[in-house]
């Protein structure tokens, strides 16, 4: 068996055995989420139900990546459920719960974390639960035996632990973020359950043809001489930007900075930072109301310094647009919704990262060379 041209002897010895397998293997796991998820309906539906019909806000929450995660699903959660749905990092919440936190606002949180073991995962709801006089806890989780999904609230709580190869090895979180993302863009759509298996699918398949298909281009890339690279997206897709932005940044040690905005926002200013040795990586979505902006963006890059290379991720080719490298994943077949797409557009910056790692002599499985980031956060003090 090969990840990646790599056989599978040789990826322990090239620090890769566990970021490769996993990123090759999500479109599996997504599959078996899916299923995991269908097998618990029932009992995920008495809870939802009694959260839903009791609150008036709802908290998407997570530490580093499985933050990100709220970035991209709150629109849809605010859409399926009509409730006020805010994405807000555990590392906010901590410091400045009576800031978020009412009293007099029933509210829902929803925490993501690949382990749960990280200082502030316990603290944010140990939080909410003195500040709030009512709320319920949905904590989604890859770790059955972490701290989060051990806690014992005084309010309802309900845990929904993915399936085990969904709990990443590897430093870089990849596997569990896409899958975490999934699970929540279920629950947020759980009304439409009986409609969203093809969807899965499309998902899937999408997913396979990039790793498939498109790692030889995007090996390609990683050879290339830069260290700067800037992630746009709209909408879910700019919850996804984040992430690629940081998969990139931390899987080389930090050897390549890498920033992110939303298209209209990227003119505001940070599009000073593109200078010769910056690839720029646009993450197109497949809703035409928000491609006419998204195709202006890429038409202005001819004004100002020049990229070292455009490169375009997108379901189906987009007209219009002047690209270096275009990476689609689409038969025209098939087509897929914008917040599933957000799941699998971030799969280019993981290979990307995993390559660029390898290409600058590191272990793509365990970049840090000084240990400044570990897999578990490390050396926080959560304070009275």
């Amino acid at each position: 068996m090969k990840y990646f041209d790599i056989p599978e002897e040789e990826l322990g010895s090239l620090g890769v055995e566990f970021t490769a397998t996993e990123i090759w293997n999500q479109p599996a796991v997504w599959e078996s989420t899916y299923r995991k998820f269908m097998e618990e309906r029932a009992k995920i539906e008495r809870f939802r139900k009694s959260a839903l019909d009791t609150v008036h806000k709802i908290i998407l929450t997570g530490a580093g990546t499985s933050a990100y995660i709220g970035y991209s699903l709150e629109g849809s959660f605010q859409r399926h459920t009509g409730i006020t749905t805010v994405s807000i990092p555990t590392t906010h919440l901590v410091t400045h719960p009576e800031d978020y936190f009412d009293p007099d606002t029933p509210t829902l949180i929803i925490s993501f974390a690949r382990s749960g073991n990280s200082p502030e995962s316990v603290a944010a709801v140990q939080q909410a639960d003195r500040l709030c006089s009512t709320c319920y806890h949905l904590v989604i989780t890859c770790d059955g035996t972490g701290n989060l999904a051990r806690y014992k609230s005084s309010n309802p709580k309900q845990n929904f632990i993915l399936p085990a190869d969904s709990n990443d090895r590897g430093l870089a979180m990849t596997v569990s973020y896409t899958s975490m993302m999934l699970t929540g863009l279920l629950y947020a759509r759980f009304t439409q359950l009986d409609s969203l298996g093809p969807q899965v699918e499309r998902l899937v398949n999408f997913g396979r043809i990039l790793i498939t298909k498109h790692s030889t281009t995007l090996k390609e890339v990683a050879s290339l001489d830069f260290n700067r690279a800037v992630f746009l997206g709209s909408g879910p897709l700019f919850g996804t930007s984040t992430e690629s932005g940081l998969k990139l940044q931390e899987l080389t040690d930090g050897n390549i900075i890498c920033k992110n905005d939303s298209y209209l926002g990227f003119r505001h200013g940070p599009k000073a930072v593109i200078d010769e040795k910056t690839i720029v990586v646009f993450l197109f979505s497949c809703r035409d109301s928000v491609l006419r902006y998204e195709r202006d963006l890429v038409q202005s890059m001819k004004n100002g310094k020049k990229a070292l290379k455009l490169i375009g991720i997108s379901e189906c080719p987009v007209p219009g647009v002047d690209l270096d490298i275009s990476i689609c994943y689409c038969d025209s077949k098939q087509t897929i919704e914008e917040d599933f797409l957000a799941i699998c557009s971030v799969l280019p910056a993981q290979m990307l990262g995993m390559f660029k790692s390898m290409q600058l002599g590191l272990q793509p499985d365990n970049p840090s060379v000084s240990g400044a980031i570990s897999r578990v956060v490390k050396g926080v003090v959560i304070y009275e």
